[in-house]
């Protein structure tokens, strides 16, 4: 598999699984040198060896993003990038009172915190350089009302505004900032009964699989979407278009 010429370094979170392993590999394939971030060791080292046998560059670094503290030692580790993807996070569906207290304050500080302060730490180098890309991970959750959803569709309705007040701030010194609001996404197994259920939904009549997403990553971390910025894209088969 023949690498793409340098472009820069690119930071993704929560890549060693999913969406994020597979963004991870296909910036690295288009010729970014990867900062794998995860909190499991192995596979985050697994990763990497696979985007060193398909001749790209990585490191990983481990990281808490449920702790603050953690957060600011990514930013100082990582140094500076050239593009950002906020993937981290994790969702939780059912009955709002269900939901604790402490679950809430986890889907929150992993969701929405981790990535607010990974902006705010690593987006200023960017816009003194006059160059980056940041990119969100939404959902469709965030667009459109999911029964037991209410909790982790606000943080994705989050991400997308802070993605817009972002570009306001950072897009007129050279960041571009945008998001992706995905659809249902065969991520992982154990989520496909109801990655299923809400794939019969979309346009389309099927979920994505993880490469899918990886593609819009791709391209709005290069030049191709060069006037392309404060946009949450739906990549979600036509499921918000209804």
């Amino acid at each position: 598999m023949e690498v793409q010429t340098y472009k820069g370094i690119a930071l993704v979170t929560g890549a060693t699984s999913g969406i994020g392993r597979a963004s991870a590999l296909a910036l690295a394939h288009d010729g970014w040198s990867v900062v794998v971030h995860g909190r499991n060791a192995q596979r985050g080292v697994e990763v990497v060896a696979q985007v060193e046998i398909d001749g790209g560059t990585a490191r990983f670094l481990e990281a808490d993003l449920n702790d603050l503290d953690a957060v600011r030692a990514l930013v100082a580790d990582v140094g500076d990038v050239d593009v950002l993807v906020n993937n981290a996070g994790w969702a939780w569906f059912g009955p709002s009172s269900d939901l604790g207290v402490d679950a809430y304050d986890q889907l929150f500080n992993a969701n929405v915190r981790s990535a607010y302060y990974l902006v705010a730490g690593l987006a200023p180098s960017m816009a003194q350089r006059g160059r980056g890309s940041i990119i969100n991970l939404a959902s469709m959750a965030g667009e459109i009302g999911l029964a037991g959803g209410a909790a982790y569709g606000a943080t994705k309705a989050a991400l997308s505004s802070m993605t817009r007040s972002w570009a306001a701030e950072f897009s007129p010194r050279g960041v571009r900032v945008n998001a992706i609001a995905a659809g249902p996404v065969y991520s992982t197994p154990e989520k496909s009964p109801m990655i299923d259920r809400l794939a019969s939904t979309t346009m389309l009549g099927r979920g994505a699989q993880v490469e899918e997403i990886a593609e819009v990553v791709v391209f709005l971390a290069s030049s191709a979407s060069s006037y392309v910025t404060g946009a949450t894209l739906a990549v979600d088969g036509g499921r918000t278009a209804a």
